[in-house]
């Protein structure tokens, strides 16, 4: 059964532009989001404690970017971030800081959760990740180990409050086996694949196959551009999709695949041969 959650939100300085605090009921963890431009003056005790932080950036073709980090005195290792981008020791440039501290957090714990953190993001793809190297054999006990886990899950919960989905994955994999009745499906030729319907959006899941021929003049520039982008980056390889991909639309998608315009909620269909638009019906009425 899942619970609801209560996230208290502060801004410290009465605009969301400036340092925003988040706090879960019952959580012995705190979040504090903070822009590049404030750290250097900032004074605030709790960014001088052990945690772990995230710093998000922009790449030059505007892809989202991030570093996870962790350290005894967080602000001290941020404006060290700072000197070494000054000195062009470090060549990404982060806009907002996101910090995690907690009660009793311990250089073994918070390494552990950067590890654990970066090895998420990771996995979720959404953001590429800039950590190089982390402690990836820090042995904890039984009883911290089930903590920093805890810990984690709540971490997820308030980054992805604060507008950061860096942690959550495009589709929770648990979900698909347990609701195969909401996989639609799309084929032509040799194209075909299996997507789902979202909060986000479509989600065409890995391992589709794109048709190796395209109309460019149905197909939007967007989506001719972002075949290349996509193959250039190997999340299409050999014509087939290397990881799930966030689509806007179910007919962006469709395109995507087909390499054709085409009406997404008429061609994808479920198991049982019905349209998505025929499904969105039903359930309208």
């Amino acid at each position: 059964m899942v619970y609801g959650k209560t996230i208290e939100l502060f801004l410290v300085n009465g605009t969301a532009d400036s340092i925003i605090t988040a706090e879960l009921s019952n959580w012995n963890g705190k979040a504090i989001k903070i822009p590049r431009i404030e750290v250097k003056n900032c004074q605030r005790e709790d960014i001088q404690q052990a945690g772990v932080y995230f710093l998000f950036c922009k790449e030059d073709d505007d892809s989202d970017s991030v570093y996870i980090g962790e350290s005894e005195n967080v602000k001290d290792r941020l404006l060290q971030h700072l000197r070494d981008y000054d000195a062009d020791n470090e060549k990404y440039y982060w806009t907002m800081a996101v910090i995690f501290t907690g009660r009793d957090l311990n250089k073994a714990l918070i390494r552990y959760l950067e590890n654990r953190l970066v090895d998420i993001a990771k996995k979720c793809k959404r953001y590429k990740v800039l950590t190089k190297n982390t402690y990836q054999n820090t042995v904890l006990k039984e009883s911290d180990y089930a903590v920093m886990e805890e810990f984690i899950d709540d971490v997820k919960v308030v980054i992805n409050a604060l507008g950061y989905k860096v942690l959550e994955p495009f589709i929770q994999k648990q979900d698909i086996g347990n609701n195969d009745e909401e996989l639609l499906h799309i084929s032509s030729g040799s194209a075909h694949g299996v997507g789902k319907v979202t909060p986000e959006g479509f989600v065409v899941l890995q391992g589709a196959r794109l048709n190796e021929k395209l109309s460019a003049k149905s197909l939007s520039n967007g989506i001719v551009k972002l075949r290349e982008k996509w193959m250039a980056d190997e999340k299409v390889k050999d014509w087939v999709t290397t990881e799930d991909l966030l689509f806007p639309s179910s007919s962006a998608a469709a395109d995507f695949v087909l390499g054709y315009s085409v009406s997404g909620p008429r061609v994808w269909k479920n198991a049982d041969g019905k349209s998505l638009k025929e499904i969105e019906a039903e359930k309208d009425n």
